[in-house]
């Protein structure tokens, strides 16, 4: 009856059943912190404990194996070793070899291996065979492999074999497995090789992981047609090479960027009737894209060929990279109609680079379209995407559907509202030096624009950093106005439009340069400071 509770996850009521029988004991309550602990509530299985010890007073061994199970399972081995430490300290029950495997095994987990190790050694029990195995994996992966070359410890995980075999223990595949996957990990391909041998001559045969390991290492070692050549050895020994196992050689392949062999090993997996993981398609389609290689790119997005349908991030990939390139719109509506086909919605970084690659291709209206609807979906565009829409607008001579796009986006977030203002201003100030330059005036209802928002710019110096609206003082902005070098312009604005500058406006100028230490041209400093009288 327990077990038809807990496998249907109803632990309220098999908690019920228990008490109802009498049999809230050590044991069964262990049942049930194992099972809360799979449902990932921890606080309960703590509270569990906590029961169990009042019932058993203190005396609960299992129940404390099985909390000691669920925190290393989820990563919470400081609160293991505390729970561990307890145990010991209180001396109501003897740690037994769960126990310490356990721990040994949440230390190894995170990285903890002399510290594992010094729970070895102070075990007060025999270890077991699973105990040794957690030792010689921690040992191997972790457990100062990389500094074996300085250190010597390259010899512990095979000490720690030699003792097991002479406390008649003998290691099992699990163990060589660890110790030749720890071989791998640092590229020491051929002792790998030589440990396998070894498991032959005592009777074990190695089996997908032992040979997925030594794929990892050649691959590890840049040897990726080593690697290829090595499935055909596990093939002829009798082992089948898994979507892993190919997945490695694959993997092997995209780090040195030869998408060609990448895609051989894929037609060799169709072969076979292996479909291959979504996230190789994706480390593929990422190369292509890296190369330049967008038309393979877009063939395996249609065609599928290898029978791993696409996810959202492989149209993704695809649409961002055709848009940055430019001049690939038609391509871009397609996919973007394919994945809308197979249910996702496009998101904000999908829109924004369709409105930076529509307006990169002139076509300034789609980018207009796409923009509209990305703010009746209450989508936030990326600054560097309306930047280059606001730019290439004002390119054309339609500086004043600027002002209309930004008044839609002002029902945006403050935040964002911003920090379109200072895009707006930045080409504002192209657009007053271009006047400037060729000694023009400010006529025209657009250009009249200008000067008025300018000086808001530095009147308001407002920003709406976060919520709370806290302000930036005037300092801060004068310190963007002269990064951008345009003090000059400033300066020259009453001179060539007969605009005078208010006093306020000239002393915060002023009040900025002195706060900021900028380093400011002499002429520009003392007609400012002769305006500013």
């Amino acid at each position: 009856m327990l077990d038809l509770l807990i496998s249907h996850k109803m632990l309220s009521t098999a908690a019920n059943f228990l008490e109802s029988t009498n049999n809230l004991r050590d044991f069964m309550i262990s049942r049930l912190i194992r099972a809360h602990g799979e449902m990932g509530q921890i606080r309960v299985a703590i509270q569990w404990l906590d029961q169990a010890k009042r019932i058993e007073l203190g005396r609960c061994l299992c129940c404390y194996n099985a909390v000691l199970e669920v925190l290393v399972r989820g990563f919470r081995v400081r609160l293991a070793r505390v729970l561990f430490d307890q145990i010991v300290e209180e001396g109501l029950v003897k740690p037994d070899v769960l126990t310490y495997t356990l721990m040994i095994k949440g230390l190894c987990k995170v990285g903890l291996v002399e510290d594992a190790m010094k729970v070895f050694d102070e075990m007060t029990c025999r270890p077991s065979l699973v105990t040794y195995n957690v030792v010689v994996d921690g040992l191997c992966k972790k457990g100062l492999m990389e500094s074996a070359r300085e250190r010597g410890e390259l010899e512990e995980a095979r000490k720690c074999m030699g003792e097991m075999v002479k406390r008649n223990c003998e290691p099992n595949v699990v163990t060589y497995n660890a110790l030749i996957n720890g071989f791998c990990l640092v590229g020491r391909i051929d002792e790998a090789k030589r440990t396998m041998e070894k498991m032959r001559l005592s009777g074990l045969r190695e089996n997908v992981a032992t040979h997925r390991s030594l794929l990892q290492g050649m691959c590890i070692v840049g040897r990726p047609d080593d690697a290829a050549k090595h499935l055909k050895v596990m093939m002829s020994v009798g082992v089948k090479p898994d979507v892993k196992a190919y997945g490695v050689v694959f993997n092997g392949y995209c780090k040195i960027r030869r998408p060609d062999r990448a895609m051989e090993i894929l037609d060799e997996m169709r072969v076979r009737d292996i479909v291959p993981s979504v996230s190789s398609l994706n480390a593929l389609i990422t190369l292509l894209c890296d190369l330049r290689e967008l038309d393979k790119a877009i063939v395996i997005l249609k065609e599928t060929p290898w029978g791993c349908s696409p996810n959202f991030l492989s149209y993704n990939t695809v649409i961002c990279s055709l848009c940055r390139v430019g001049g690939r719109t038609r391509d871009v509506e397609e996919l973007v109609l394919g994945l809308i086909r197979r249910g996702y919605l496009l998101d904000t970084t999908i829109y924004s680079l369709m409105v930076e690659g529509y307006s990169k291709d002139g076509d300034v209206e789609m980018a207009m379209g796409v923009l509209r609807t990305m703010i009746g979906k209450r989508f936030i565009i990326q600054l560097q995407s309306f930047s280059v829409f606001v730019k290439e607008l004002c390119s054309k001579g339609r500086a004043s559907e600027v002002n209309e796009a930004f008044e839609e986006i002002c029902g945006k977030p403050n935040r964002l509202k911003n920090a379109m203002e200072w895009i707006l201003l930045e080409v504002d100030v192209r657009l007053v030096s271009n006047v400037l330059s060729n000694r023009l005036t400010f006529e025209g209802a657009a250009h009249r624009k200008l000067v008025p928002r300018l000086l808001r710019a530095i009147a308001a110096s407002t920003m709406h950093e976060n919520e709370k609206q806290s302000r930036c003082n005037e300092a801060d902005t004068i310190r963007w106005i002269i990064k951008a070098s345009i003090s000059s312009t400033y300066l020259s604005l009453h001179i060539y439009s007969r605009w005078r500058f208010p006093l306020y406006v000239y002393r915060r100028i002023m009040e900025g340069i002195d706060a900021i230490g900028v380093l400011a041209s002499s002429e520009c400093i003392s007609n400012l400071r002769q305006e500013s009288l």
